[in-house]
């Protein structure tokens, strides 16, 4: 296949590094970047064959040969990105892209997508570390991690996104932009919110030597429910804005959940409270399997 990746960051160069990594001779990678540094390194390590920050300077005959294009820039750029690269390629190429929302994305990319005779594929493929950059690109970063195919009225193009992230060894599950959201919000977009907290609400201690006796003491329990509360910033925000009505009414769950829980402090139901954490520790693996 033919393949550009829009976006040469930890997601897009690592999906460049597995595809050329895997079929050298059946897979032509080509990138853009904002950075020219960015297409120098990604070239460099061979996440892609050309790198460049304009379209313009990828080959005529590549561009007309591409079959899949993945948008891997941040949620707010995905429609703009495609609405800015559409006129410029052929029709019949699919777009898709790699957004942790669904319902902001799918139906305005389609709906440009559809002027050019191109289709637009939404998906999300859930792999990721704690850094970020071209330079932070691992081989092997989706293997046996999940992605989301939305569904669309061509199953020819659907086979192919499938076929797209299963070459790089993702295990694929079909849902509606809504069903999406709603999961990842949950499981994904909440978390971050929560933890978050957490690691505000320590910053609200007025005493500096139980402060700092905290930082001291500080290990595993707290890296654990505090890692993802760390991290990109500007993503936790897009999350939020993109898919504010599901992050909500999980974070409304939340809330309630833990007021039963303070509930059950101050009234010293110290068995139910057992009885509640039994549950929760059960239900843990549900999500772990």
């Amino acid at each position: 296949m033919n393949i550009g990746i829009v976006g040469l960051g930890l997601i897009g160069g690592s999906l460049g590094l597995d595809l050329l990594a895997s079929s050298p001779d059946r897979n032509y990678v080509w990138g853009i970047s904002r950075n020219i540094n960015t297409c120098k390194q990604a070239e460099a390590i061979a996440a892609v064959n050309i790198a460049s920050t304009d379209i313009a300077e990828i080959p005529d005959q590549v561009i007309e040969q591409t079959d899949i294009v993945v948008v891997c820039t941040p949620i707010a750029t995905i429609v703009p990105t495609i609405r800015s690269l559409a006129p410029k390629l052929p029709a019949n190429v699919i777009f898709t892209d790699v957004g942790s929302v669904k319902s902001a994305i799918v139906k305005p990319a389609a709906e440009i997508c559809q002027q050019f005779g191109q289709i637009f594929i939404g998906s999300h493929p859930m792999a990721g570390t704690a850094f970020q950059g071209i330079l932070a690109a691992e081989r092997n970063l989706f293997q046996n991690r999940p992605c989301v195919v939305v569904p669309d009225a061509d199953p020819v193009a659907v086979a192919k996104v499938r076929s797209l992230w299963q070459s790089v060894g993702m295990n694929i599950y079909e849902c509606s932009p809504e069903e999406h959201d709603q999961a990842v919000a949950m499981i994904s977009h909440a978390p971050v919110m929560i933890s978050a907290s957490l690691i505000a609400a320590c910053g609200q201690q007025r005493d500096f030597k139980v402060l700092q006796l905290a930082q001291n003491l500080a290990s595993s329990g707290f890296r654990d429910t505090s890692r993802v509360g760390g991290g990109n910033p500007e993503l936790g925000r897009l999350m939020a804005e993109y898919n504010q009505k599901a992050l909500l009414g999980s974070l409304q769950a939340y809330q309630k959940s833990l007021q039963q829980v303070i509930a059950l402090i101050e009234t010293e139901q110290w068995q139910e409270l057992e009885t509640f954490l039994a549950t929760t520790q059960r239900d843990r693996e549900i999500y772990m399997s």
